[in-house]
């Protein structure tokens, strides 16, 4: 359930990041969009009058109204003093003619440079703050710069509080996601831990019933010698015994385990020696072909018990033969269980579904664990496990 509470908090502050940022960047292109056309505005008018800001002769200003001009807008008179531009303008040999120069950033020759090397563009911005404009009139190019330096200061002033903001949004909205959600994952952790107690407090309680039961056949196996009805007692004494014992390990799937350098070369090594004498008994043959040195990360009593549910679901379920391979290359290591099987070609990843058991497994000697209990080990260890059907082979391949 900690798990879960992670994961919770990490997506939803992965989502406030994604909506804080596009918000941030959506406020911050609408302003800047905003000042470039602002400069626009500028560098078209001084484009109508070849570069400058000529005075309109026998024309008084007037503010607003009809034929008035706007008292804010680049043909306002208040603009032409103080917009800080140059203008040059170029003959097909490249002569540069100086149009105006109303700029103390530059000196005429630093203005005419840059001038020059912008005659082949249209409009833009160089140096994040002055703005141009190359067009042609009467056969000369004309290449008007503006310094939009002392406008955009603004707008990279609300850039920066809008990146601080946000930073400390990201800051706040943890700080409330890490209260919130142990609140709202109270409950989920005590039904959690409820039913992870029921879990064991049953495992504990059915043992009981369970021994006197197989207690009891024993007794009238030697009092009335061993029958049917006595075999059959045993046999499902012994599936219920496993079943509850499973059942009780089921409280243990989300719990912290102890992760640890585990040697799986070895412990699949292992759980295969030992299952050899099974499956020669039964007519199967047990085939290994397995690197050593293979290691991974994990719980290794886990591991263990995962390797051998493994292999108990290939004995159990293969007709004449099963082959374990482990390899490891590109710092990946491939675990891939194959048995010959009588199913149909196809996706069988939910044989790791609890309870979950296929068309043609024994309803006996099946409870849908084993393999349930395999996913989670091997997902407790950053794995992932397969499996699938092709031309009468089943395979589980768990990579890590």
């Amino acid at each position: 359930m900690n798990k879960v509470r992670k994961k919770f908090v990490l997506y939803a502050m992965i989502s406030l990041f994604v909506l804080l940022t596009i918000l941030v960047g959506v406020i911050n292109v609408i302003n800047f969009s905003m000042a470039s056309n602002d400069a626009d505005m500028i560098t078209q008018t001084l484009a109508k009058s070849r570069g400058e800001f000529a005075p309109e002769q026998g024309k008084p200003f007037r503010p607003g109204g009809p034929g008035g001009r706007d008292l804010w807008g680049p043909d306002s008179p208040e603009t032409h003093y103080s917009v800080r531009y140059f203008t040059f303008a170029f003959d097909e040999d490249g002569n540069a003619q100086k149009i105006a120069f109303n700029i103390s950033a530059f000196t005429e020759d630093e203005a005419r440079e840059l001038a020059q090397s912008l005659i082949n563009e249209k409009t833009g911005w160089t140096s994040l703050k002055y703005r141009y404009r190359v067009y042609k009139e009467g056969g000369l190019t004309y290449v008007t710069v503006i310094d939009q330096g002392r406008e955009l200061l603004p707008s990279y002033r609300i850039l920066l509080i809008s990146v601080f903001g946000e930073v400390i949004g990201l800051l706040i909205g943890f700080a409330f996601l890490m209260s919130v959600s142990k609140k709202l994952f109270r409950p989920l952790e005590e039904a959690d831990r409820r039913q992870k107690a029921f879990l064991t407090e049953a495992e504990n309680k059915f043992k009981v019933p369970l021994t006197v039961i197989s207690a009891d056949a024993e007794l009238i196996e030697k009092e009335n010698g061993q029958s049917d009805y006595t075999t059959s007692i045993n046999r499902q004494v012994r599936r219920m015994t496993s079943l509850v014992r499973e059942l009780g390990e089921l409280a243990l799937y989300d719990t912290e385990k102890q992760r640890v350098d585990a040697d799986v070369s070895s412990i699949l090594t292992s759980a295969a020696e030992e299952k050899k004498t099974d499956f020669a008994t039964a007519g199967k043959a047990l085939e290994t072909a397995i690197d050593t040195g293979v290691r991974i990360t994990g719980d290794e009593n886990s591991l263990r018990r995962a390797v051998r549910e493994m292999i108990d679901n290939a004995y159990k379920y293969s007709v004449s033969r099963c082959a374990l391979t482990l390899r490891k290359s590109d710092g990946r290591a491939t675990l891939i269980c194959e048995n010959d099987c009588a199913l149909p070609d196809g996706e069988y990843d939910r044989v790791f579904d609890r309870f979950t058991v296929l068309e043609n497994a024994d309803p006996a000697a099946s409870r849908g664990l084993g393999l349930s209990f395999v996913r989670e080990v091997v997902k407790q260890s950053n794995g992932r496990a397969s499996a699938y059907v092709r031309n009468g082979v089943f395979t589980l391949k768990i990579t890590f």
